[in-house]
């Protein structure tokens, strides 16, 4: 505020410092400048010496590889791009088979492995059958190998010869995979349940809900927000494994590029196959890394229990 006379020589305020237009604007200081371009020079420099680290070990790499004696037979043998642009619209064609069991496995895990978590977490002494049910039914596929599971069921039910059970390698497959997962992805709803204080539950009976009321309303889905992160690497997980069904005889992305494989003698249709699971897992990964970055960043503001 400055003191200021008019004419007849009355003095008076003049404001205008302190409005937004005025010559009062914010000027950082010299020391907060200084600070800034400091971080400004380490954030640059340490671009710079990650970079030349990367460089410096992908031309050790290169040499390491190249130089050796087998390089040349192993070039043409998994590193032929004659075979890889043969191989390459197979195995795309082959994948859509991979995501579409990804699709509905996923699905059908996610909900028997929140149906086999509630069973699990039941209380009364009339729910102890199906507690240990649930729990025989987790320990039992979380021991089995998954690949050993998939032979007995892929291999096994058509010998059954049961009527009216499909003896379809892409079914029985799925089956296997939806059978195995449900038993992770159990453990991994039930985990969350469980780390909902009791208090929750209480404070939800004392409103007048019900058991079944406040486990869905109240402890469910903070249980589920919780597990997000682990339920998303299960989901990364099974669209790998969805590869193996390639054992019963599916024509996957894996098993075509074992087509080509065995017809050519050459490998390097594998290679293809693995870089376009690579390819779709990536995405996947860095979708769930950031899930959970966001999800520590709102506990660590209060935003989410």
């Amino acid at each position: 505020m400055t003191v200021v006379k008019d004419e007849s020589g009355r003095e008076g305020t003049d404001d205008k410092g302190d409005m937004p237009g005025g010559d009062d604007s914010y000027a950082p200081s010299e020391r907060r400048l200084e600070r800034e371009r400091h971080k400004r020079a380490r954030a640059r420099r340490a671009t710079a010496i990650a970079a030349v680290s990367t460089l410096v070990t992908a031309v050790v790499l290169y040499v390491v590889v190249v130089s050796a004696p087998g390089w040349e037979r192993t070039k043409e043998t998994f590193f032929d791009g004659h075979y890889a642009r043969e191989a390459f619209p197979k195995v795309l064609e082959g994948l859509w088979l991979n995501i579409r069991l990804l699709l509905i496995c996923g699905v059908l895990v996610l909900v028997l492995g929140m149906l086999i978590a509630v069973a699990r977490t039941l209380r009364g002494p009339v729910f102890f059958p199906l507690r240990v049910l649930a729990a025989a039914y987790t320990d039992f596929f979380r021991g089995l190998p998954l690949i050993i599971n998939l032979m007995i069921v892929v291999f096994g039910v058509p010998a059954l010869r049961l009527q009216g059970v499909t003896v379809d390698p892409v079914w029985l497959g799925g089956t296997a995979l939806t059978l195995t997962y449900s038993a992770y992805v159990a453990e991994v709803f039930r985990a969350g349940i469980e780390s909902i204080h009791p208090s929750q539950r209480a404070a939800a009976r004392s409103l007048g809900l019900t058991n079944r009321q406040a486990l869905r309303h109240v402890v469910l889905p903070q249980a589920v927000r919780r597990q997000v992160p682990p339920l998303l690497n299960d989901l990364v997980s099974l669209q790998k494994d969805t590869g193996l069904v390639s054992i019963g005889g599916a024509i996957d992305a894996v098993r075509a590029s074992d087509i080509i494989a065995q017809r050519a003698l050459n490998y390097t249709p594998y290679i293809v196959a693995g870089l376009v699971f690579v390819a779709l897992t990536i995405p996947m990964t860095r979708f769930t890394d950031w899930v959970t970055a966001r999800m520590d960043r709102q506990r660590a503001q209060g935003g989410t229990t």
